[in-house]
């Protein structure tokens, strides 16, 4: 007798090279999904998906997310994580970066809609700029510089945030708004100009770690495994609002250039430059949202998740530990 297996649920991750896609395709393939990576490796690394190559539930589309999408078959999910995401990225791509927020997430709600899909749009804690409340509740509306260095990357996820509720309102999209806040944690660039990356390279090399300013800016890391449960987590609800997704444990800049100098054994020392235009000066999330909605909060410390992180950096940077 013939045993027929049900049908997997199939995914498509746009984006899902990145570091936060290709952590969120291993958590859709370990919930018995099928995926579809959409990526054109403009930030995204074939090394970050390399070890899928084998899986038959898992398929890379390579092109870019500003032309039409096509998936075969049915689609029950799309998550749209395609973009650049760090200063260095949209600095370098501020028109493709606003592509990826604009035609990038008409297409992907467009797949979302002729599929009858649900579909999340992952926009960022950035789109609150430098905030004058704080910690930032998913109801402040925002501190941002339209025509500054950042314009591109904060418009282009307000815009998205708008785009999909459009889709919401007017199709009846099942839509979801995750706002991630800063995430570490392997598969992060190294030179991507983010902090973690950053300043676990120069404690390795044993090169001086760059605060900007005086290092009294605020910040919240939370480990990649921790935001990935939590957008799992949404996913699967029929709330349309945004929902903050980070670590609300706040500390210094200053005070994490010193944890990671003491978890790396390094001797850097700490220096300072000139602080950015525009760089927030406080970040911190509310996660009262994400706490009574999802039963969400972040597991893993600080501590914990950079000795996750830092062998990943060492292996890439192909050197040995700093001296203690």
């Amino acid at each position: 007798m013939t045993t027929t297996h049900p049908r997997k649920p199939v995914a498509v991750v746009t984006g899902g090279a990145g570091f936060v896609g290709s952590h969120l395709c291993d958590r859709l393939l370990a919930e018995s999904w099928r995926v579809f990576a959409v990526d054109n490796f403009l930030t995204g690394s074939r090394d970050n998906i390399k070890h899928l190559d084998d899986n038959p539930d898992f398929v890379l589309i390579e092109q870019d997310v500003t032309q039409y999408l096509k998936v075969p078959g049915s689609v029950e999910f799309v998550y749209h994580f395609a973009s650049p995401a760090s200063p260095v990225d949209y600095g370098e791509y501020p028109v493709k970066t606003l592509k990826a927020g604009s035609l990038g997430t008409l297409n992907a709600l467009g797949l979302a809609k002729n599929k009858r899909a649900g579909f999340m749009i992952a926009s960022t804690s950035e789109v609150y700029g430098d905030p004058l409340v704080h910690p930032q509740t998913e109801g402040y509306w925002g501190n941002v510089n339209p025509v500054g260095p950042r314009g591109c990357y904060d418009e282009a996820k307000r815009f998205a945030e708008a785009l999909t509720m459009a889709y919401l309102l007017e199709d009846k999209v099942n839509t979801h708004i995750v706002r991630i806040f800063n995430t570490y944690g392997p598969r992060m660039r190294l030179r991507d100009g983010r902090v973690v990356p950053a300043f676990a390279s120069q404690a390795l090399l044993g090169e001086p770690l760059t605060v900007f300013g005086n290092g009294s800016q605020t910040r919240s890391f939370c480990y990649v495994s921790d935001l990935v449960d939590g957008i799992w987590r949404l996913s699967r609800t029929e709330f349309h609002e945004p929902v903050n997704v980070g670590n609300p444990a706040e500390m210094t800049v200053r005070q994490f250039a010193e944890a990671i100098i003491k978890i790396t054994g390094s001797r850097s020392p700490i220096i300072s430059k000139p602080l950015p235009v525009d760089d927030p000066k406080q970040r911190r999330p509310d996660i009262t949202r994400a706490r009574q909605l999802l039963g969400w909060e972040p597991k893993v410390s600080l501590e914990e998740g950079l000795r996750l992180t830092i062998p990943y950096f060492r292996e890439r940077l192909g050197r040995a530990p700093a001296a203690g």
